[in-house]
C-alpha cells in the first residue's frame, strides 16, 4: 500500500460538506483514498510513521481533482475547421458529421488520448463521454477505444454508449451514413455494460447510456435505452434544450418542448442528466427540481457556438444538481477543466450579477456537483475514505503574483493559463512536473495532428472542397 505525503500545503480546499480549508496543513493518501487531512495527518503519522514518498506541498494550492460530466472527445480532432468555426449548432453539426464518420478505432483512441490528456494537466481527474456517432462498417468495439485511453492515461472514466438512429431520410439531422440500427445499438449498450461497466466504491470505469439528442434519435430507442439503463442499474445521459433550433425541433415533430418530450419517454429522474440545459422556462426548472434530473453546464461551449447561457442559479435554487462539462473540443476548442471553472463563475455573474456565483461556488460546481451528476460520493472532495483524487497547483508564478491573499479562490480568478503541477488518480501519480505520466505528449501531438489532417483530407474529397472550407473561401472573396 503506497502512502503518500504532502507536507505543509500552502492551501488545501477539502470541499466537504462544511466547506473545511487548512493553510500550511499536510494531507495523506493511504493507497487508493485519502487517510487524512489537515490536524489529523500528524496523528496518523504518530500511529504510522512509514510513508513512501514526501512531497514538500509549500507553494501548492491542493484541491480533489475536478469533475467532467460532458465531452465528446473525438472532437479533439476537428477543431477550428474552417467551415465550422462561425457556425451556429445545427449548421456546425451537419459539416462536423462529415469528417467524424471518417473516423477510424486509431482516430478516437488518440483524440480520447488528446482530450483525456488535456483534462488532466488542467485539474481534471473524473471524466465522462459522449461518443454518439458510430460510422458505416466501423468495428462493434468501436466506442471501447475510449475506454483503453482511459485506462492507459490512469483517469476515472464514465464513458456513456452513444448512439444516433434517426438520419435525414427519416427527419432526423444526420446523414444516414452516420447512424446505426437500434438493435444494434441496443446489443452493443448491453456488451459494453457487461464488458466494463464497474459499480462498486472507487470504480475507475462505469458506463452509462447516451441517446445524442431529440433530433438524432428515435422515440423508440429513447424509451428502449431508458429500460434497459434501469434494468441494468446505469445512468442516463443526452443533450437537451440547447438551442432554440433544437425546441423549434420538437415542437414542430413532437408537439411538445424538449423536456416535455423527455417527460413523455420516462426519460427524467435522479439517474438522468442533460447536457447544456439553457432554453428550460420557470416550470420546467421546477419540474427538474422535483424530478432529480442534473444539469451540465458547458458555458465555453455555449459562448462559442452563440446558444445562449444556462440558468445555473435558478437551476440549484430549484434543487436541480448541476455539474460542469468542457463539452466537445470543436465547440470549446479545448479540454481545460479549470477555465471551465472560471467561466462558470463569470457567465452566471454576468447574468445574475456579481455576488451570485463566488469563487468557491464555482469550485463546487467542478467537485461536488460533478460527483452528483455522475451519482457518485467517492469522488469530489478530499476526505477520510474518499477516493486519493488529488491535485496540486503550483501558484508560485507570474500569473499569480499579487493574488495569495486569498490562494484558493485565485486559482479560480488568475490561473487557467497553467497546468496541474501533480495530479494523483486513484492514489496513483498522472501528472508529475506538468507533464503526463501515461504518454508522450510531443508524439502524441504529431500524431493527433497527423490523424486529424487525414479525416479532413477524406472528408474533402467525399464531400467537395468548399463544403468544408466555406470560412476560408469567403474570407479570401472579401
Amino acid at each position: 500500500m503506497a502512502r503518500i505525503h504532502l507536507k505543509s500545503c500552502l492551501a488545501i480546499a477539502t470541499m466537504d460538506d462544511q466547506g473545511t480549508e487548512w493553510r500550511s496543513e499536510d494531507l495523506l493518501i493511504a493507497d487508493r483514498v485519502i487517510e487524512a487531512v489537515g490536524p489529523a495527518v500528524q496523528a496518523a503519522l504518530a500511529q504510522n510513521p512509514a510513508v513512501d514518498e514526501v512531497i514538500d506541498a509549500r507553494r501548492f494550492v491542493v484541491l480533489p481533482g475536478f469533475v467532467n460530466t460532458h465531452h465528446h472527445l473525438i472532437q479533439t480532432l476537428t477543431r477550428a475547421v474552417p467551415a465550422a468555426q462561425d457556425a451556429k449548432l445545427f449548421d456546425w453539426l451537419v459539416t462536423l458529421y462529415r469528417v467524424w464518420r471518417e473516423m477510424t478505432p486509431e482516430a478516437l483512441h488518440v483524440g480520447a488520448l488528446v482530450g483525456l490528456g488535456e483534462l488532466l494537466l488542467t485539474g481534471c481527474t473524473s471524466s465522462s463521454d459522449h461518443s454518439y456517432l458510430v460510422p458505416a462498417g466501423a468495428p462493434e468495439d468501436l466506442l471501447d477505444e475510449t475506454i483503453r485511453a482511459g485506462q492507459s492515461l490512469g483517469i476515472r472514466f464514465h464513458p456513456t454508449r452513444g448512439s444516433m438512429s434517426l438520419g435525414v431520410s427519416r427527419g432526423g439531422l444526420p446523414s444516414d451514413d452516420c447512424v446505426q440500427d437500434e438493435d444494434v445499438i441496443l446489443r452493443d449498450c448491453e456488451r459494453m455494460i457487461a464488458r466494463w461497466h464497474d459499480p462498486g466504491p472507487l470504480s475507475m470505469c462505469r458506463v452509462g447510456l447516451g441517446p445524442c439528442a431529440p433530433f438524432t434519435v428515435s422515440e423508440a430507442l429513447m424509451r428502449d435505452t431508458a429500460v434497459l439503463a434501469r434494468q441494468r442499474g446505469v445512468r442516463l445521459h443526452t443533450h437537451l434544450a440547447e438551442t432554440l433550433d433544437e425546441d423549434a425541433y420538437c415542437l414542430g415533430r413532437y408537439g411538445r418542448r424538449p423536456l416535455a418530450f423527455m417527460e413523455s419517454l420516462d426519460w427524467v429522474g435522479p439517474d438522468v442528466w442533460f447536457a447544456h440545459g439553457i432554453h428550460f422556462d420557470d416550470a420546467e426548472v421546477e419540474r427538474l427540481g422535483r424530478s432529480g434530473s442534473g444539469v451540465t453546464h458547458c458555458p465555453t461551449s455555449n459562448l462559442r457556438l452563440g446558444s445562449g447561457t444556462c440558468r445555473v442559479v435558478d437551476l440549484r435554487a430549484a434543487g436541480v444538481p448541476v455539474g460542469l462539462g468542457v463539452d466537445g473540443s470543436a465547440s470549446n476548442d479545448s479540454s481545460n477543466m479549470l477555465r471551465e471553472v472560471q467561466l462558470s463563475m463569470l457567465v452566471q455573474r454576468g447574468r445574475y450579477g456579481v455576488d451570485r456565483m463566488p469563487a468557491r461556488e464555482a469550485l463546487w460546481l467542478g467537485t461536488r456537483g460533478g460527483a452528483a451528476l455522475l451519482g457518485r460520493d467517492d469522488i469530489g472532495q478530499l476526505a477520510p475514505g474518499k477516493a486519493a483524487d488529488v491535485v496540486l497547483f503550483d501558484v508560485e508564478e507570474i500569473g499569480f503574483a499579487g493574488a495569495l491573499h486569498d490562494p484558493i479562490a485565485a486559482l479560480v480568478f488568475c490561473g487557467t493559463s497553467g497546468r496541474v503541477h501533480t495530479s494523483f488518480v486513484n492514489g496513483r501519480a498522472v501528472v508529475r512536473e506538468r507533464r503526463l505520466v501515461g504518454t508522450d505528449e510531443t508524439e502524441l501531438f504529431h500524431r493527433a495532428t497527423r490523424i486529424a489532417s487525414g479525416m479532413v483530407e477524406r472528408a474533402k474529397a467525399r464531400s467537395g472542397l468548399d463544403a468544408l472550407d466555406f470560412g476560408a473561401t469567403r474570407r479570401k472573396a472579401q
